[in-house]
C-alpha cells in the first residue's frame, strides 16, 4: 500500500525482494545502493540477525516521472533468506507495492527456490495479498556458474504464471536494474 507524502508531494512505494538464502538478495540492492545517484538516495540500514540481514534503503528515480504530480520514490528491502526467520519475512511483506523473487539459479538450490516461493504466497494470503494483483517478476540469479538449471527448467517449477522474468549475475550487476525497472514500472502504473 503506497503512502502520500503531501508535504514533499511524493508517493512512497515499497519493493521486496524475496527468496532463499544467499540467493542473491543483498547483492542486488548493494549493487543497486553502489550506483543509484547519491542525491536522491537515503541511508542504507542493515538489521542484522546472528545469520542473515534485512538491508532497507530509500531512493527516488528521477526517470520515471511522476504520478499525479506527485514523485514516487521507492522503498527496497530484502528478507532473511531463512525460513527460520518467518516473521520477519511476513511482517517486512505487511504493505507492499512489489514484489522480486530471487531465485538462485544452481541445480540444488532449486527445492529451496521452490520453499521460498511458496512461502511468498503464504506470507502474501496471510495478508489478504493476491501475488497476482501485485506487480511481480522473477530473477534467476547466479547465471554465471556451472552447475545451473536451464531457464526453461527454472520456469517450469518458479514461473508457471508467465510473470516478468530475468536472468541475472547479481554479483556483476547483470539483470539487476532489468529486473528492478520492470517491477518499478508496474508498481507506477498500478498507481496511475
Amino acid at each position: 500500500m503506497s503512502m502520500i507524502n503531501y508535504a514533499s508531494r511524493e508517493i512512497n512505494c515499497k519493493i521486496v525482494y524475496y527468496g532463499t538464502g544467499l540467493g542473491g538478495k543483498t547483492t542486488n540492492l548493494e549493487y543497486i545502493y553502489s550506483r543509484v545517484n547519491p542525491d536522491t538516495k537515503g541511508k542504507m540500514i542493515s538489521l542484522a540477525t546472528e545469520t542473515e540481514r534485512t538491508l532497507f534503503f530509500d531512493f527516488l528515480p528521477i526517470d520515471l516521472g511522476e504520478v499525479r504530480g506527485f514523485k514516487t520514490r521507492f522503498h527496497l528491502y530484502t528478507v532473511p533468506g531463512q525460513v527460520y526467520y518467518n516473521a520477519s519475512r511476513k511482517l517486512i511483506l505487511k504493505g507492499v507495492d512489489g514484489v522480486i523473487f530471487v531465485s538462485d539459479s544452481q541445480a540444488e538450490r532449486m527445492e529451496a527456490n521452490v520453499e521460498a516461493m511458496h512461502n511468498l504466497y503464504e506470507n502474501l494470503e496471510s495478508y489478504g495479498y493476491d501475488l497476482t494483483q501485485i506487480p511481480f517478476a522473477i530473477q534467476y540469479n547466479k547465471r554465471d556458474l556451472s552447475n545451473t538449471l536451464t531457464v526453461e527448467e527454472l520456469r517450469a517449477q518458479l514461473n508457471p504464471a508467465g510473470v516478468p522474468d530475468f536472468e541475472s549475475v547479481a554479483i556483476e550487476g547483470k539483470g539487476v536494474f532489468e529486473t528492478l525497472g520492470s517491477v518499478s514500472k508496474l508498481v507506477v502504473q498500478s498507481l496511475s
